[in-house]
């Protein structure tokens, strides 16, 4: 019996220190990779060039989404019919209003995104070049946090002003362009108009970038067995895959936030002697679920699932073909 006792006791402890070194040894792989990863510089203009491509392809689902979300008179039935009213009362064109200032944004936002989420991961990994789940998290959301008050706000304040005007006779719109838009925002309501709906834009940022950097990492790490600067390149079709499916959880979790944002951006200020309607991020949170109810804290949830994970698969199929290409020059 003790010679059993023995031989069980030996058997579980070499269990036990198999799966002790198969982890150390996976920590030392990663660690391993990352000293032959590529720059936070070389991450940073991936990024910019996937958002800039990731622009020009879906437009038309962020103005749709953008209307959908301003429509308080129930104008749209859907999806489909907003698409179609645009279409026919504003011509093809009008799918793309708002494309310059959109894709200037997504090229600076996607490189400060990706610039500084490497550059918080490097800071945040262990002296063997090991980061934790938790620091990932932790990283991706300082990366949102920066992107959303340097580059994200200013810009979509301007994307949607210009968004919500109906009509292509730019003579009877009040913003005749991506500078005059700007332009009338500061001189109507100063340089902090450019700002409206910082705190909900933060929220949203910070919590779509947790998301999507820890996503991305583990789905690269299961579905395709690739650890962060270990010189594989992922086929394009890779990441489309990893990237999409990255990218699905944010939108959810955020909807109200991104619901709020844009109520407050798209609100101009209010005439002397009158108040505006929302005050500041929560007020515009009670006055919505008030008025409209619970559900529309999620109005335009499914085009932003039509925009963001596509969005996100197209911007990281270029990004890690540039990254890679780095990462292998590297490691050889």
């Amino acid at each position: 019996m003790r010679n059993g006792s023995f031989n069980s006791s030996s058997v579980s402890a070499a269990n036990e220190f198999t799966a002790f070194a198969g982890s150390e040894n996976g920590k030392t792989n990663e660690s391993a990779a990352i000293a032959k990863g590529a720059s936070p510089a070389i991450k940073a203009i991936s990024g910019s060039f996937g958002g800039i491509i990731e622009a020009c392809c879906l437009q038309p689902v962020d103005v749709v989404k953008t209307r959908l979300q301003l429509d308080k008179q129930g104008q749209y039935k859907g999806i489909q019919d907003c698409f179609r009213q645009i279409q026919r009362d504003e011509g093809t064109k009008a799918l793309w209003k708002g494309l310059t200032p959109f894709a200037t944004h997504l090229c600076f936002k996607y490189m400060l995104r990706m610039g500084t989420n490497a550059t918080f991961q490097a800071m945040l990994r262990d002296e063997k070049g090991y980061l934790t789940t938790q620091k990932r998290m932790l990283a991706g959301f300082g990366a949102g946090v920066c992107e959303a008050v340097i580059i994200v706000t200013p810009f979509e304040v301007v994307k949607i002003r210009l968004q919500q005007q109906k009509g292509l006779d730019q003579s009877k719109m009040k913003y005749k362009g991506t500078l005059h838009c700007a332009k009338t925002i500061i001189a109507e309501e100063g340089v902090r108009g450019l700002w409206s709906g910082v705190g909900p834009t933060i929220a949203r940022n910070g919590t779509n970038q947790m998301c999507l950097f820890t996503a991305k990492a583990q789905v690269d790490k299961t579905l395709w067995g690739k650890l962060d600067g270990d010189g594989t390149v992922l086929h394009p079709t890779q990441s489309l895959i990893s990237g999409g499916l990255a990218a699905t959880f944010g939108p959810i979790a955020t909807g109200p936030f991104d619901v709020m944002k844009t109520r407050l951006m798209a609100q101009a200020k209010a005439p002397a002697g009158t108040e505006q309607k929302y005050k500041g991020f929560l007020h515009a949170g009670v006055v919505i679920f008030r008025e409209e109810g619970l559900f529309a804290m999620w109005k335009g949830l499914l085009p932003r699932l039509m925009r963001i994970p596509p969005g996100q698969a197209i911007t990281w199929a270029v990004a890690d073909q540039i990254v890679g290409f780095f990462e292998h020059r590297n490691t050889n």
